[in-house]
């Protein structure tokens, strides 16, 4: 008869999910702040600044949604989390592309919200409380 191993984890799943939706949540409020920012400059710079925040809020949710997805071993967590991370470097630098070249925004505007959405990335984990 086997016994059963308790697994001890450091931080469950719901707690992850729950700071990746935080996260994901201040990065949008991030995304409509730039765009009120740059709406003094113009309609075209308020939409390139919201537009480049919004890319990485979502390439956020996508990255957390392949992450969190499920309970299982280390190296099919590991392999999640990489292939969220590709994902979400996919989206941001496809976005940016369109952003750049197909509505042909504003690119200073763009990078500014993309760098905004990503200090609220790095600030999150920093006070994560």
């Amino acid at each position: 008869m086997q016994t059963a191993r308790r697994r001890y984890v450091l931080n469950s799943l719901a707690s992850g999910r729950r700071l990746a939706l935080r996260i994901m949540l201040l990065q949008l409020a991030v995304a409509l702040m730039a765009g009120l920012a740059f709406l003094a400059l113009g309609r075209r710079e308020a939409m390139s600044a919201a537009a480049g925040a919004v890319i990485v809020a979502l390439g956020t949710a996508l990255l957390s949604a392949r992450s969190f997805s499920g309970p299982d071993g280390a190296g099919m967590a590991l392999s999640r989390l990489l292939t969220g991370m590709i994902v979400k470097w996919i989206v941001i630098v496809g976005g940016l592309f369109m952003i750049l070249f197909q509505f042909k925004l504003p690119p200073l505007a763009a990078i500014t919200g993309l760098v905004a959405a990503y200090a609220v990335y790095l600030l999150a984990f920093r006070f994560k409380g």
